[in-house]
Order: structure tokens, then C-alpha cells, then sequence
């Protein structure tokens, strides 16, 4: 060797190579070398992968295509495409052959005498293989589009199917109500509820919330025994059947879902029917019919007369009473307005209404309902939030409210208290600097009591958030009806001022015994669940209190003969 100094054997220089390799080798850091190495491999399995459009199994057990065919018809290269770039591994010997996905192809293949039958067997199968993956990569893409459109209309309109009740043998008592005629289980239930019996001590049912707990008991149990409503069917969507089921009017929106899907009180047969419902929605005839910056209800109010028409004249039921046996629920804060163009629905049916103000001349007490404004954000879990008031010693805020200006009554309530008092936490908007250190929600959940002043119409969503937040309400609306007033005592869990004490609020408030404090506090945590929409309703719920006071109303009206 040239290099190789004189008497130097070769093997002597193998040896200084190696000792050398070896030295850079001890003095490189080896999991620097393991790391290099991993990550390759990582890089070179991840390109494969991209790059290949089956397993990589398929490639190690797909067998080799021989094709010994010297037709003049196919001159083309055989190339087993999935892509423009992906070919399945092929052994080629002769002339190769065109492969289309094509049946047309396939068979111009197998139809030349040249090829062996295993040849046409694999070709079919990469066919096959081919146009399987095509398909299910199709119904994947299928899949997901279905899965999201079911998850987007699920946020929009929550279905909810209320399971039947298990089949039971008739009692002697149901088989007798069942046997007699709407008016005639009319009247048979004013007379259970005038001789009701005392309740004295219910697990179910918290006395200190009602004006007359033995009174509800019964009435609620002779609505469960007799109660069937017929619900009309006429009506396209949106405006009829069609609810919103989230923002501040979705009460409307959810006694109708709940009430359509209901299978306990709802009847198909009109004669059996005790009451008769009028399915629309006030939110979506309002989003339907009027005309932005118009100010005109008419072409609303002239659409509810116009349906209330069409159904005296095609069924005889509304003329039967004029309408008394009929309800509507409306919380939008035009629902009485609207209805004025027809005199019998104004006058006559039973209106279950946010806006339950008397001074409107609409609104009736003791035959009307004050619906509960109840926002709702998220539909598919309306409990969100609820509860969680802190212990009264962790209560530092006095009084609070957070809202915009309008109406009549806010702008006095800000005069007078807002930046006035100590423990007096009174704002329009709650300021950003504010609302950063102590969300609307804590505020409630911090605060002894929640102002719910009136703001363009008496209603306000605030006096339900209390409940739900358990602060006690101080409701500020002259001529204002609160929910259920004729089942609950609101002076057991609520503060309800006349508008001209706003300047005397604090002494008020200051003024009331810590012992009544708690009671209403624990009256309150005990309304709670009456005043809670359900994705199934039960017992005593807001869905079954409303149905209830629509009851209720109906047996008011009944005469009992001599």
C-alpha cells in the first residue's frame, strides 16, 4: 500500500482506525445519536403513511403482478393508480397493460387471451380494493357531515320526548271521572276542591310558600286524574309549533315543546277535551310578521284574528264558549297588545302572559296567569348556575342591581342610590371594571337582596334569576301581577315595593329582622324547584305550576248547578 510507511503491516493501520472510531465514539453523547435515530425513523413512518395509500401491510402481501401479454390494443404502461402519484408495486416482464378504475377497462383486460387468470383475479381485486376505499371514505365524509348537522341542531332546538307513563289497570274512581263528559268532570272536580282536605304535614310540598297548601295539593291531583288538552293542529311553522328555546321569552317556548310532547295531558279526540291550546309563539310572530322600525302592532294583532277566525269557522268549539275553555302562552313583552284586534280572545281566554300588567286593561286577576320570565342560555342544560347562594355572613352587598336604563323606574332607582350608600351596589350596565373582579351572576349570589325594578313593560327575567340564585327579589313595578299569585304567598320569600318608596329602599331593607331574613331565604331555596324547566317535567316543576294555574282558572269559571 502506498501510504504505509517501510516494515508497517496494513493491519496495523486498521488498528488506529479503529482505536480512533472508537475514541469519537465514547466522546459523542449517545442520546443526542438515539434521539437523531428515533426521529428519523418517526419522519420515515410519517411520510409513508402519508404517502401510501393503503396499510402497510397491503404492500407487504400484495402479490406481484406478472402480465406477459404482447397485445397490439394495449400499449399504454399498466399503472394501478389510486392518485396521481400512488401506484401499487408492480413486477413487470413484458409490454405492460393499462389499468383504469373503469369497468370498461376491467373488462378489456380479462378479454385478453394473453393474461393468466391469476393476473385478472388480482386485477379485479385492486378494483375492487380501489373503489371500496373511494366508498368508504364517502361514507365517512357522509358520516361526519350528519354527525355535525345533528350536533348544530341540537344548540338550536332541543327534541325532547317525554317517556309514557307505565301501563296501570284503572282505578274505580279514574274509570268513573273517565265516564262522564268534559262538563260534567268539570264540575265533579270544583266540588272535590271545595271540600279538600287538610294537608298538614306534606314531604312534597313546602307549606310556607303557598296561600293555601291543602287547596293546591287537591286542585294538583284532580288535574293529574281528569285534565285533557286539546292542542289545535292548524298553523305553519314558524309562528305556530316552532318554539325558541333559549334568550328571555323562552318560557312560551318551553311550556310548548314540553306541552306537544306531553302524552299525559294532551288528547287527540277535541270532545274529551277540558281546555283547548293555541300553539303560537309571540317571539316568532313578532320575528315573523313585524316590521322593523315600523312601531305598528297591527299587522299582528290583525294575523291572531284572522287565525282565532279560521278556527271558530272550522271547528265548533271556540263559539262553544266564546273561548273561556281556551289558553295561549305568550312572554314576549307584546303578548296583550297583539291580541286586541279580537274581542272573545282578549276578553275571554285564558292568557298565561309575562307582561301581567293590570294598568293595560288586557290582563285579568284571578283569571289570567303571570308567567315567569325565565332566561334561558343554554337549552340542553337550563340548571346551569342555579343555586349556590352564599351563607348570609358571606354576604357583603347589601342590595344589587346591574341593568340598562329604560322605563320609568330604573333611572329613578340610579338617582337615588347609585354611588349613594355603602353595601348599596346599584349600576346601570355593570361596569367592565366591575364585572372583572365580580361576575352579574356572583354579584346575585353575594348580595342579601336583588332589586327587580320594572324596566319598559312591569316583567322582568331578574325576579326569576333570583330564585334561581337565591337572593331575595324586591320587585318594583306598580300594577305588576307576580307568577302563580294566587297559589304562592310572595310576601313569604320576596320584598314587593311600591315605586314611591324607592327613596326609603335602604331603611327598608335595614329594617327587616334577621330571623325573617332567614325564613324567607330558606322559602326561597324551597321555590326554587317550581320555578325549573325540565328536559322531562316533573312533579311540581315550571311546566306542571303553569299548566296548573291554567287549571285552576278553568275551575274558577265553572258553575256548579243546584
Amino acid at each position: 500500500m502506498a501510504g504505509l510507511r517501510r516494515g508497517e503491516a496494513p493491519w496495523h493501520e486498521m488498528n488506529k482506525l479503529l482505536i480512533r472510531l472508537i475514541v469519537v465514539l465514547y466522546k459523542v453523547d449517545r442520546r443526542k445519536v438515539f434521539l437523531l435515530g428515533a426521529t428519523i425513523t418517526t419522519l420515515g413512518l410519517i411520510l409513508q403513511i402519508t404517502l401510501v395509500p393503503f396499510p402497510l401491510f397491503t404492500w407487504l402481501h400484495s402479490p406481484l403482478v406478472r402480465v406477459s401479454s404482447t397485445s397490439n390494443s394495449l400499449t399504454t404502461s399498466l399503472q394501478l393508480s389510486l392518485g396521481q402519484v400512488r401506484y401499487w408495486p408492480l413486477y413487470q416482464t413484458a409490454s405492460p397493460v393499462p389499468f383504469n378504475t373503469s369497468a370498461q377497462a376491467l373488462n378489456e383486460v380479462q378479454a385478453s387471451p394473453a393474461l393468466s387468470n391469476s393476473s385478472v383475479e388480482t386485477l379485479k381485486k385492486v378494483h375492487s380494493v380501489e373503489g371500496n376505499a373511494t366508498v368508504s371514505k364517502r361514507k365517512r365524509r357522509k358520516g361526519r357531515r350528519r354527525r355535525r348537522r345533528k350536533r348544530e341542531d341540537a344548540e338550536d332546538e332541543l327534541e325532547v320526548e317525554t317517556p309514557p307513563p307505565p301501563p296501570t289497570p284503572p282505578t274505580p274512581l279514574q274509570r268513573h271521572v273517565w265516564s262522564l263528559s268534559p262538563n260534567e268532570a268539570l264540575v265533579y272536580a270544583k266540588r272535590e276542591l271545595q271540600n279538600a282536605p287538610v294537608v298538614t304535614n306534606d314531604s312534597d310540598l313546602h307549606a310556607p310558600i303557598f296561600k293555601n297548601v291543602s287547596m293546591f295539593k287537591r286542585s294538583y291531583e284532580l288535574m293529574e286524574l281528569i285534565l285533557k288538552v286539546y292542542i289545535y293542529p292548524d298553523g305553519e311553522r314558524p309562528i305556530f309549533h316552532e318554539p325558541q328555546l333559549s334568550g328571555i321569552y323562552a318560557s312560551e317556548g318551553w311550556f310548548m315543546k314540553l306541552m306537544e310532547a306531553n302524552r299525559q295531558f294532551v288528547t287527540r279526540d277535541p270532545e274529551k277535551a277540558h281546555l283547548f291550546y293555541l300553539p303560537y309563539s309571540a317571539r316568532q310572530l313578532q320575528q315573523a310578521v313585524y316590521v322593523e322600525g315600523s312601531h305598528n302592532l297591527a299587522p299582528l294583532s290583525h294575523f291572531l284574528r284572522d287565525y282565532v277566525n279560521s278556527l271558530a269557522a272550522k271547528y265548533p268549539f271556540w263559539n262553544r264558549t266564546h273561548g273561556a275553555d281556551h289558553f295561549l302562552v305568550a312572554c314576549h313583552d307584546w303578548g296583550p297588545y297583539i291580541l286586541k284586534s279580537h274581542k272573545e280572545l282578549a276578553k275571554n281566554t285564558i292568557k298565561a302572559l309575562c307582561n301581567a300588567d293590570l294598568s293595560e286593561g288586557v290582563f285579568e286577576a284571578g283569571k289570567d296567569i303571570s308567567l315567569p320570565e325565565t332566561t334561558i342560555k343554554r337549552p340542553r342544560s337550563p340548571h346551569r348556575n342555579i343555586g349556590g347562594g352564599k351563607r348570609v355572613s358571606q354576604r357583603p352587598i347589601l342590595a344589587f342591581f346591574a341593568g340598562n336604563l329604560h322605563g320609568r323606574v330604573r333611572p329613578v332607582l340610579l338617582r337615588h342610590w347609585h354611588n349613594k350608600e355603602q353595601g348599596m351596589h346599584i349600576y346601570g350596565p355593570l361596569p367592565q371594571n366591575v364585572a372583572s373582579k365580580m361576575t352579574y351572576i356572583e354579584h346575585m349570589k353575594s348580595s342579601k337582596f336583588c332589586i327587580c325594578p320594572m324596566g319598559y313593560e312591569v316583567n322582568s327575567p331578574r325576579i326569576v334569576e333570583a330564585v334561581y340564585y337565591e337572593c331575595i327579589p324586591v320587585i318594583i313595578a306598580d300594577n305588576f301581577i307576580p307568577p302563580f299569585f294566587d297559589e304562592l304567598d310572595w310576601s313569604a320569600f320576596s320584598i314587593i315595593l311600591p315605586e314611591k318608596d324607592i327613596p326609603r329602599l335602604k331603611e327598608i331593607l335595614v329594617g327587616i329582622p334577621l330571623r325573617r331574613y332567614l325564613n324567607m331565604l330558606a322559602n326561597l331555596k324551597m321555590l326554587q324547584r317550581h320555578f325549573l324547566w325540565n328536559l322531562r317535567p316533573m312533579k311540581y316543576d315550571l311546566f306542571h305550576m303553569i299548566l296548573h294555574s291554567i287549571w285552576l282558572s278553568r275551575l274558577t269559571q265553572v258553575q256548579i248547578p243546584d
